[in-house]
């Protein structure tokens, strides 16, 4: 067994100062004791696949980055991980407990997973090792989880057993730095949807510099319409990881405070990781804008039908503490938001239905996309030309 210092030194010593996560009893010592370092940054994640997300995100800035989480929580953080780190070649530190271990007495829902645990890292292709459980085997475990990362571009996980590491008390406490607000009336909007995405995209590029700024194109139509209209350096297309754009934006902007980092997401993506929201509202600086195209439908599936009519993005947004948060048709109001300096913030845009003709996609791999916008930001890491 070891004190959580004896892991957390080390790792900082290494250039580990983002870590973000899920609760387990096996990690209370280790968040516990990320929370009282003021030179580390904890962000508590409302699921395993948004600290997954938020991770890569500081990855992909240039930092290293730990995802801790329970074993349970794997299945979550699948579509991140196969997705968006193995697409891209973006590598994290995950560390897993291993509830359910066989042999040990533990909760009935965790039975399947202990006995499946380590497969599912062999068949997400993420090399793994047991978290060491003496001091003395720890610098050699960074070493090698170091090496293997920068080598692969893929995250690397340590699953942890119970009684690796000692108890640790929490002795600070976070506080949110806002509050949640309800949305105004004159912040709703009831009028029919006229412009497009296309349009709506245009006025990003417009007003998004290249030199100041990095955006991020919701997986589907958004990304491949974004790259149509200009493929610029500091913009990033999500292939997959539905839903993961804005948990990514969120890590980006917080590594990359001196950016506007504008995240466009749909409303269907939206929708699948709503709790991303909060944690947007809790940790969520100056820098991050929020803008959702919501047309009401999976457009790039055949055009289903999603719940977000009877959603108010914009109010779930100030609910959660965004510092600003509306609805609109409206371009004027778009271009108002782009240029605003008061976030997070969102705006809800509704778009009118309707993709252009011989539509694109982008000629340009994910791994590119990623090496030249780590480049474009310069961000020096290892990782950035694998």
């Amino acid at each position: 067994m070891i004190q959580a210092s004896d892991f957390i030194n080390p790792a900082k010593a290494q250039g580990f100062a983002t870590w973000a996560g899920v609760p387990c009893s096996f990690l209370t010592p280790f968040i516990n004791s990320v929370i009282d370092d003021p030179a580390m940054s904890y962000v508590s994640a409302a699921n395993e696949g948004d600290a997954v997300a938020i991770a890569t995100g500081a990855a992909l800035a240039g930092q290293r980055a730990v995802a801790m989480m329970q074993n349970s929580g794997l299945g979550n953080a699948v579509s991140p991980l196969s997705s968006l780190n193995w697409v891209f070649r973006i590598p994290i530190l995950l560390i897993i407990t291993l509830r359910g271990e066989p042999g040990l007495a533990d909760e009935p829902q965790h039975e399947l997973m202990g006995q499946i645990t380590t497969r599912l890292l062999d068949e997400l292709q993420i090399p793994w090792d047991w978290f060491p459980r003496s001091a003395d085997e720890v610098e050699g475990s960074l070493v090698v989880a170091n090496w293997q990362m920068e080598r692969s571009g893929l995250p690397y996980a340590l699953v942890m057993k119970k009684g690796s590491v000692d108890q640790a008390g929490l002795k600070s406490r976070w506080e949110t730095p806002a509050q949640p607000a309800p949305l105004a009336a004159e912040d709703l909007c009831r009028e029919p949807a006229v412009v497009t995405r296309q349009q709506a995209l245009a006025r990003v590029v417009e007003y998004t510099p290249a030199d100041s700024s990095v955006v991020i194109g919701s997986t589907g139509f958004t990304g491949r319409e974004l790259f149509a209209i200009s493929d610029r350096p500091n913009q990033l297309y999500m292939v997959g990881s539905m839903g993961c754009a804005s948990s990514l934006g969120l890590g980006l902007s917080l590594a990359l405070p001196e950016k506007e980092v504008v995240v466009v997401d749909g409303d269907g993506a939206a929708l699948m990781r709503m709790g991303n929201l909060a944690t947007i509202g809790a940790y969520g600086r100056q820098n991050f804008r929020h803008l959702l195209l919501d047309n009401g439908v999976h457009e790039s599936t055949g055009g289903q039908s999603t719940v977000s009519p009877a959603v108010s993005f914009a109010g779930v947004a100030k609910a959660c503490s965004y510092r600003q948060a509306s609805e609109t048709v409206r371009l004027d109001a778009l271009t108002a938001f782009l240029q605003g300096n008061d976030g997070p913030s969102m705006l809800q845009l509704k778009t009118a239905r309707g993709v252009p003709e011989n539509l694109p996609r982008p000629n340009v791999s994910p791994r590119e996309v990623k090496q030249r916008l780590m480049q474009h930001i310069g961000a020096d890491a290892p990782w950035d030309s694998v």
